[in-house]
């Protein structure tokens, strides 16, 4: 009969568990989810559209040129921007978001879970905006 001491961390022949225990690193702690604040802005940049994304077009500039009208429609945090930038892109293509608005939002801050959840959040959403119910 064999014997193992559970008193040791990973108790059992290394070759079962694959790593040593002075192979592994501790990592911190990665966040995984969003604030209230984030949360608004994914909700807010539903009704935005993919035109939001782009720099002001002809017509706005003729306007801020004829009444002298500036507005800005980008979030003052880089941060919040980029989170916008990619849920606007999500509530509209899906899953298929640009590569330069993955690049942003990791360089923001945000974690790979932050971003699953992010579209996994938004994928529910957009697929039970299609249904409607008749009770």
């Amino acid at each position: 009969m064999a014997f193992l001491d559970f008193a040791q961390p990973l108790a059992g022949p290394q070759m079962a568990v694959g790593v040593s225990i002075a192979q592994t690193t501790v990592r911190a702690a990665e966040p995984t989810g969003f604030s209230t604040e984030e949360w608004q802005i994914v909700s807010l940049a539903r009704t935005d559209g993919l035109r939001s994304l782009r720099g002001p077009g002809r017509f706005a500039r003729l306007h801020r040129w004829i009444f002298g009208e500036e507005t800005n429609l980008t979030l003052a945090s880089d941060r919040l921007e980029a989170l916008r930038r990619v849920a606007v892109e999500a509530w509209h293509k899906g899953y298929a978001v640009s590569l330069s608005g993955l690049a942003a939002f990791r360089t923001a801050g945000f974690s790979t879970a932050q971003l699953e959840l992010l579209l996994a959040t938004i994928s529910a959403g957009r697929s039970a905006r299609g249904r409607r119910s008749f009770a």
